[in-house]
């Protein structure tokens, strides 16, 4: 059955992700966008990753769209989603098909869908588009050879992208601060991007992994501790201030202080989230998903901003930002949003803004995370996948239903169910259950102010769903 995840379908190509699953899931959101907008002039910006076959695919859906008269403005090579997401609202187009697998392994590609706002379909879209491919799944055998290409225009999403880009970091202070970056394009969408702006702006920079590699070199595109270990060498080789990293399709960051240090995508979340409050002064509210760091908390706490509860998905903190409600949003996952930028995830802009963080601070990154601590207190944090099967599935959906007063001995303040179950303890510790809308498996996130009370938060989990 194909479903909409937490970020669009996704699944193993040549499995669930055939060319003719691709062809019912475009031919669904043009009857979406048909019923949605009766009568208009229709278009639809096409993007996709460099995974195996995604232009492909992404031609595919292409001659669907154009046998259904619907105006195609076609991407002239693998570009970021965010760079899409920009045309979306400038073209004023009435959709956007992404072709990617995002971080998830080689053998997957996905399909994302994002509405005419520029931000992910939130799930009353895509349960709609979910009921045609149910329906269209029945009998549909259309499959045209040849595209309309009176229907199908060519488009750059570079140049504009990138001047909307420039009109957002402060170049000039990170040019003053001499600061050399080390970037990690891991062999995704950002090259040509990210390396490019940084230098036609004068700044030094030590690139590695800008070129496609459908395998990814052997690593999940995904910009974990685990996987950015040569970013982490580079830095120290070449004497780099920050080393920034971008995973597959250019939504998600990493980054690598001064030192070669992997800094983890919650404490640069709270890291720029205090720049703009307490540096930039700005105000207004804050949002993070359930499985973020309660570091955000405590930073909105303390300048008095509001605080919003998201669950997981990028798509709920678009919807806030829409809507005017906030200024920050972040997911642990490397998913920043900011006022006056764009509705979706942009891991070119959120490293952007790290090194124009510490450019304006005049500080190396690793002395902003002690700062951070001093201030705040000190939280560590951790994750981990479970495989599923039938026992867990059962012993997770009876937690929902019946939650533990206490937990591991402690007491439990609150139970959050907005997105699997969140036990928050004192001290701000909590713990998280999910069933992961991406991969067959349970996410457990914890954060903790110790790594011994860590470890064993992490312990009971695993007992609890043994």
């Amino acid at each position: 059955m194909i479903k909409f995840g937490t970020s669009g379908w996704r699944a193993v190509m040549g499995e669930e992700f055939t060319f003719q699953n691709v062809r019912i899931v475009v031919q669904a959101v043009a009857n979406h966008l048909k019923r949605k907008f009766p009568g208009q002039h229709i278009s639809v910006i096409i993007n996709y990753d460099t995974r195996f076959l995604s232009e492909r695919f992404a031609l595919e859906a292409a001659k669907i769209l154009s046998h259904n008269q619907i105006h195609v403005f076609m991407t002239d090579r693998d570009a970021p989603s965010q760079a899409q997401a920009y045309q979306l609202i400038k073209r004023k187009a009435q959709g956007g098909i992404n072709f990617t697998g995002s971080f998830n392994p080689p053998e997957y590609n996905g399909l994302k869908f994002n509405t005419e706002t520029g931000a992910p379909a939130l799930p009353t879209v895509t349960d709609e588009i979910e009921k045609e491919i149910a329906f269209l799944q029945k009998d549909f055998a259309f499959c045209p050879f040849y595209p309309k290409t009176e229907f199908i225009e060519e488009i750059d999403l570079q140049k504009a992208y990138l001047s909307f880009i420039q009109r957002k970091i402060d170049f000039e202070a990170i040019q003053k601060s001499k600061m050399k970056i080390a970037v990690d394009l891991l062999y995704g969408t950002s090259r040509e991007y990210l390396d490019e702006i940084l230098e036609e702006n004068q700044i030094p920079v030590e690139e590695i992994h800008g070129y496609i590699d459908p395998y990814f070199g052997g690593v999940l595109p995904s910009c974990t501790e685990e996987n950015l270990g040569e970013l982490k060498a580079l830095v120290k080789d070449k004497k780099c201030h920050l080393g920034i990293a971008t995973d597959a399709d250019g939504d998600r960051f990493g980054v690598v202080d001064e030192e070669g240090k992997f800094i983890v995508q919650n404490l640069i979340l709270a890291l720029l989230l205090d720049y703009l409050v307490s540096k930039k002064k700005w105000k207004g509210g804050v949002a993070r998903s359930v499985a973020t760091t309660h570091l955000i908390d405590r930073i909105a706490r303390k300048h008095g901003l509001p605080l919003y509860k998201t669950p997981v998905g990028f798509k709920y903190m678009a919807d806030l930002f829409l809507r005017g409600k906030i200024i920050f949003g972040g997911e642990e996952s490397a998913c920043l949003a900011v006022k006056n930028h764009l509705p979706e995830k942009d891991g070119i802009f959120a490293g952007l803004l790290v090194a124009e963080m510490i450019a304006a601070s005049e500080k190396s990154l690793s002395s902003l995370v002690r700062d951070l601590f001093q201030e705040y207190g000190k939280r560590v944090g951790a994750q981990k996948n479970i495989p599923i099967h039938e026992k867990r599935e059962k012993k997770l959906r009876s937690l929902l239903k019946n939650p533990p007063a206490r937990f591991g001995g402690r007491e439990v303040k609150n139970i959050e169910t907005i997105d699997g179950i969140k036990f928050d303890l004192e001290d701000d510790d909590w713990i998280l259950l999910r069933f992961s809308g991406t991969e067959p498996i349970i996410r457990c996130y914890a954060e903790a102010e110790t790594r011994k009370e860590l470890t064993s938060m992490m312990k009971v989990c695993m007992e609890m769903l043994c």
